[in-house]
This record gives C-alpha cells, structure tokens and sequence, in this order.
C-alpha cells in the first residue's frame, strides 16, 4: 500500500513539473513572438508611405510595360547594384541592412515586410531578423540564386506561417477563391521600381521529397517550352482556376511558406508581372 502511494504521488509530481516546463516554453514563445512582431512595427513605423501607381482594373495584357512611377528618388551616389537611384521609401531600410533587395505588400492581408536576400549563403535569413539578430519569425527572403534586379524569369520568396498571423501566415487566405477574387495583386518592389503582379496559381505541394513539385528551383527558363511547363504544373496544382495564363517573357513571383496539413507541406502562391 505504501509502495503504491509513493508512486501515485511521483507520477503527480513528474506531471505537476511536464505541466510546468510546458507552460513556460508556450510562454517564452508568446512572448518571443509578440516581440519579434514588435521589431517589425517599429521598423515599418520609420519607412515612409508609399505612393504608387493604381492597382490595374481586370486582368492587363502580358505585354503590358512593367515601368516605375516614384515618387522621390535619392539623389548622389546611394545605389544599388544596378547603379539606379533608390526609391526614396526604402532608402532608410537599405541603410539598416544592405542585404534588403525588395519590399513586398499584399492588399487585403498582414504582408507588409521588406525582403532581403544572401547571396552566398542558402537559407541565412530562416531563422534571423532584419537586423540579422536570431528570431524565429526569419526575415521574408528571396532564394540565393534568383535576380530581382535583371529580373530572373521566376523569383521565389520564402516567409514562415506564424501562429501570430505575421510574416507569410495571410497566404493560407488565398486557398478560397473568393478571396483571391478581391486581393488578386501583389506589390512586389525593388529597391528602384515599382512593380505589380497578379496572381494566377495557388497550390499545395511537399518539400524535400521525390514526389514534390520542385517550384523553387525554377529560376530561369531554358526556352519557351521550360516556361510553359512550369506555368502548366502550377496551373494543374492549383485549387482554383483563376483563367490566367501567363505567357513566355512575363516575369513571375512565387511565394512559398509552410502548409502543416500534410507531411513537409508547403502552400505556393504564383503570380505575373502586370506593371
């Protein structure tokens, strides 16, 4: 009877210190997360509004010119590696990390960050913040091999799905078509223009597996034939039919963030060049 009592008693308190210990580690991360969502409003909070064209009405021809309208530019001898002006908006942020290649802004959703690429090193902003600090909401980064400046035929860009609702969380939104019907365009930016996408392929796929559609590597098409069997795939995948098709020389983007409804899910959002 003793015996039992000692361990009735051992086991209460083994799972009194698992309840515990758990209670602190959702803690830390709550409170890890509201502080890293804290950074990013403070860091927004010093970059002036920008002013840009209107989003287009209907879906453009392809052929549309992709041109900028800023409204400041930086003079003297602040540029990019293009040696263009920087746009007067982002002139603060590029200061603080010289690693900033874009920003991104999507209408209807939380998706408002500067993007950064590392070119030597696969992934660096994963686990890091803007200010290149540890964080676990990463930084929204771009895929080391793609050129946002040139641009590359298709630019991926990774962000994580916080619990929170920041970084590439909202992108789960666009699974309804409703949806996508009412927030079909994308601000994605270079540090020099101005630039609008439209989307035409939301899908869900695995990663790290022989089965998966390798979107992400998908930078530069070999030909005509290379680009319209990537659009075709991300067609197929797509949830919806969204009727666009984008067509050889149109510039893509593709959003790519974590999808944990199956095994190494990744949910990919893809969308053209209209300005």
């Amino acid at each position: 009877m003793q015996k039992k009592r000692i361990i009735y008693w051992v086991t209460i308190v083994l799972l009194s210190l698992v309840i515990v210990v758990c209670g602190v580690m959702i803690a830390q991360k709550l409170i890890t997360d509201a502080r890293d969502k804290a950074d990013y409003d403070e860091l927004l909070s010093t970059m002036p509004s920008v002013e840009r064209p209107p989003i287009p009405t209907g879906t453009e021809d392809s052929s549309t010119d992709p041109g900028t309208t800023p409204s400041e530019t930086v003079p003297g001898d602040t540029t990019t590696p293009s040696e263009s002006p920087i746009l007067f908006e982002y002139q603060m942020l590029y200061e603080m990390n010289n690693d900033m290649v874009g920003f991104i802004q999507v209408p209807g959703t939380s998706i408002k960050y500067p993007v950064v690429q590392s070119k030597y090193q696969a992934n660096f902003y994963l686990r890091k913040n803007f200010y290149k600090q540890g964080a676990s909401c990463g930084t929204i980064y771009v895929r080391e091999a793609c050129d946002v400046n040139e641009p590359s035929d298709n630019v991926t860009i990774y962000g994580h799905k916080m619990r929170n609702g920041t970084m590439f969380a909202d992108l789960h939104l666009y699974k309804d078509k409703d949806f996508w019907e009412d927030n079909r365009y994308i601000y994605f930016d270079t540090l020099t223009e101005y630039h609008t996408y439209e989307i035409f392929a939301v899908f869900q796929t695995t990663a790290n597996t022989t089965d998966s559609f390798n979107y992400h590597l998908f930078d530069d098409a070999k030909d005509a034939e290379d680009y319209d069997e990537f659009v075709a795939k991300c067609k197929e995948l797509s949830y919806y039919d969204t009727g666009i098709t984008p067509e050889y020389g149109d510039k893509l983007i593709t959003l790519s963030t974590c999808d944990k409804t199956i095994d190494e899910g990744r949910l990919v959002v893809v969308a053209r060049r209209v300005m």
